[in-house]
């Protein structure tokens, strides 16, 4: 056999061998796109301080206390993939009052105790809560004061955004539903609701 011969034999098998290679069936395979890992997460302890505003009404009565609100929250936070979930306590020392005379009523402190429930994109927070509200609740006519401490309930929403691993701030909205008590004083049945903006910082353990 010449080398004509051979140079035949090999490029007949490479043809054949091409084509065995088109008849075979492709792959559909691609490889997954990569999932971008969470940047924050919000598992475990907090604890912060808050500021803002609170207005509303006495249920009964012509007066609409207001004024500046403050104080302390702790909670904890659950998360499974980007849903977050806990609860949370604070208590509040408010400025809130007002006259319309002969009445006076005025909310020196509040407090509640929520759950939440959020979706987190990565950083950033945003969730409903609700819950137990309590207070005291001082009404004052013609020289006479009356306080109660009057439980009732608690709805809202908020966003937070983490700073950092382990500070994060936050706007908050509540409403709050303190539920009437009888009052002698104004010889009916009291009660307060009011609104609450907010804003606070947290510290994550």
């Amino acid at each position: 056999m010449n080398k004509w011969t051979y140079l035949a034999a090999a490029a007949a098998t490479v043809v054949t061998t091409a084509a065995v290679a088109a008849d075979l069936p492709r792959s559909n395979y691609y490889a997954p796109a990569p999932v971008a890992p969470l940047v924050h997460n919000w598992t475990g302890p907090y604890a912060g301080v808050n500021l803002g505003y609170q207005w509303g009404e006495t249920t009964n009565n012509a007066t609409d206390p207001s004024g500046v609100a403050g104080g302390v929250q702790i909670g904890y936070n659950w998360q499974q993939n980007q849903f977050v979930y806990g609860v949370e306590t604070d208590l509040q020392i408010s400025g809130a009052e007002d006259t319309f005379a002969p009445w006076k009523f005025e909310n020196p402190w509040f407090g509640t105790l929520r759950g939440r429930v959020g979706y987190a994109f990565n950083k950033f927070l945003v969730y409903g809560t609700g819950g137990l509200a309590y207070g005291n609740v001082r009404g004052t006519v013609a020289g006479l004061d009356e306080s109660h401490t009057h439980l009732g309930w608690t709805i809202g929403l908020g966003t937070e955004v983490a700073l950092n691993k382990a500070w994060s701030a936050k706007v908050e909205y509540l409403y709050v539903d303190l539920a009437n008590s009888s009052y002698s004083v104004t010889g009916t049945k009291n009660g307060l609701e009011s609104n609450l903006l907010r804003f606070g910082v947290n510290y994550h353990f």
